[in-house]
């Protein structure tokens, strides 16, 4: 996403669902991004689930990238200590500056991450309301005195302290998402929400921000969008449809087909547009992949094909 001044739409990546990819193809992938104009690569937090650190990639992915943004999509305050997750940001920062983009989000109550953490699902607004409002100043200030109804800290800030620290996003589309957006953070990154549901919630920050008195950059309003250039009778994407119905909102016993873009370069194109329409200038792609080499293709196409005709990037 982005920090910097002005408007700008960019497309950035998930590795895609329900694959492994071996360190080898994994670092394929991440070259491939770096070098062919992908905007950032993001990584999700299940503590127990079947994926990697998100922030110790992010930190591998400081030292191993050039110019790629990399964030969190998302990670769950209230499943750390705040004090600790900003010193880890700190450091990111250190070895990318600029290039960090956290996002958090509150979990779900039913996951089993909260009996293995000790945190209680019931309260995790609260905690992480605290914990963002902890991490901003710890990153911003010298010298800190928070007495919060969680945590209390009376000492001085982290060092390396960054000279412009990362922007903290929020992530989901309920009313308390909406209104931890429009008080604590910086910017939205909405899961899988089809353009209508994505504007309705843009409208909804921006109302709530202004009886806070605050505002949020136009340009940091994000979703996430799964994709693929293909065809809709594709293995992968009949599995996907698969996956979306069990687990998301059906219409007329089927996911929403906005909530993905499944054809050619101008069909994902269009999805990509409604969005814009709606409010949204940042984008997290998640393919729709059957493995390492398929995900590396996807890529490749969705940066040739999609990419020009969604960002608004002067040509070089």
């Amino acid at each position: 996403m982005t920090g910097e001044a002005g408007m700008s739409i960019r497309v950035g990546m998930g590795s895609g669902l329900n694959i492994s990819l071996s360190p080898d193809l994994y670092w394929q992938w991440v070259a491939l991004c770096d070098d062919s104009g992908i905007d950032s690569i993001w990584h999700s937090e299940q503590l127990l689930g079947e994926v990697l650190d998100p922030l110790v990639l992010l930190s591998a992915l400081a030292a191993r990238t050039r110019r790629l943004r990399f964030g969190t999509n998302a990670i769950v305050a209230a499943f750390h200590d705040p004090i600790v997750i900003a010193k880890q940001f700190a450091t990111i920062d250190y070895l990318a500056p600029g290039r960090l983009l956290p996002v958090f989000g509150v979990g779900n109550a039913g996951d089993p991450y909260w009996a293995a953490t000790g945190a209680s699902p019931g309260l995790r607004g609260k905690i992480s309301n605290e914990a963002i409002t902890l991490i901003r100043a710890l990153l911003e200030d010298e010298q800190i005195s928070f007495h919060g109804e969680h945590f209390r800290y009376d000492g001085p800030g982290i060092w390396p302290r960054p000279s412009r620290p990362p922007p903290l996003w929020i992530g989901g589309d309920s009313a308390a998402a909406v209104q931890r957006t429009a008080t604590h953070g910086d910017g939205w990154l909405g899961g899988l929400v089809p353009p209508d549901k994505a504007a309705e919630v843009v409208a909804n920050i921006k109302a709530a921000a202004a009886r806070a008195g605050r505002t949020i950059d136009e340009d940091h309003y994000g979703v996430t969008v799964l994709v693929r250039i293909g065809s809709p009778d594709d293995p992968a994407v009949s599995a996907m449809r698969a996956r979306l119905a069990a687990r998301l909102n059906e219409i007329d016993g089927a996911p929403r087909a906005d909530l993905l873009a499944v054809g050619d370069a101008d069909d994902l194109a269009a999805l990509f547009h409604r969005h814009i329409a709606a409010g949204v200038h940042k984008f997290v792609a998640v393919p729709i992949v059957t493995d390492g080499a398929d995900l590396l293709a996807q890529t490749e196409l969705l940066a040739a094909h999609v990419l020009p005709r969604v960002e608004d990037r002067v040509p070089a």
